[in-house]
């Protein structure tokens, strides 16, 4: 059987709503990379720091949040929006809605923010933080005014690409009524079979993350030209 894309798009209906789904991806994708990226920021300093031979070296508080790490980042977020499904109603209070969909979309991006943050700081020169230490400075004061600043530039790249794993999972949200372009493209576009509606949201999209990584890109540019 051939099926024939919907010839027209009825944009004074779709319009209202493609709006409204910007709207919601945003509020996911800020609220998730705010607070996410924060708490992720916090556990990846954790996981650098009780690395054997670093600021707070505690080998078992790094092996378990190392495993914990581990078995949560490679999750689908689908599948994991499902396992999440009783806390979720249990934080939240329900399990339907954009913000049922933020909460587990902060704890994966939470996750996942922690070991990009970990891999980022690994590479700064250990000898700045000896000299630090040898200064007198307090392991807090080092992370805030050495560890942190001399990983910037790198590490807004990675938040900028974190940005569209948030994105990704966004588009997911749609599977538990959580609204967003992705729900958008398949209710309105792959479901009707209108391809450009599907290709609207797309766009939009592919636009939002060139900009956020043109941003990104010239920021750690700038930061990189200082240090040096």
């Amino acid at each position: 059987m051939i099926v024939l894309a919907n010839p027209r798009s009825d944009w004074s209906v779709l319009k209202p709503l493609l709006f409204q789904s910007i709207g919601q991806t945003l509020t996911m994708v800020l609220i998730t990379l705010v607070v996410g990226g924060f708490l992720g920021l916090i556990l990846g300093v954790v996981l650098y720091g009780t690395r054997p031979g670093n600021l707070f070296e505690n080998a078992v508080v790094y092996r378990i949040l190392d495993i914990i790490v581990n078995i949560v980042r490679p999750i689908p977020f689908i599948i994991f929006l499902a396992a999440m499904q009783p806390l979720t109603i249990v934080v939240v209070g329900t399990s339907i809605g954009t913000v049922a969909a933020i909460f587990p979309m902060v704890v994966m991006c939470t996750f996942a923010t922690s070991r990009l943050v970990e891999q980022n700081l690994v590479p700064v020169d250990p000898g700045m933080i000896e000299a630090a230490r040898s200064m007198g400075a307090g392991k807090l004061t080092i992370i805030r005014t050495v560890l942190i600043p001399e990983a910037l530039a790198p590490l807004i790249l990675a938040y900028a690409f974190l940005f569209i794993g948030v994105l990704d999972m966004s588009a997911m949200a749609g599977y538990i009524g959580g609204g967003g372009l992705g729900n958008f493209a398949i209710a309105y576009g792959y479901q009707k079979f209108d391809q450009t509606v599907t290709w609207t949201a797309v766009i939009i999209m592919i636009v939002l993350v060139q900009v956020v990584q043109g941003i990104a890109n010239a920021i750690a540019k700038r930061l990189l030209k200082r240090q040096q």
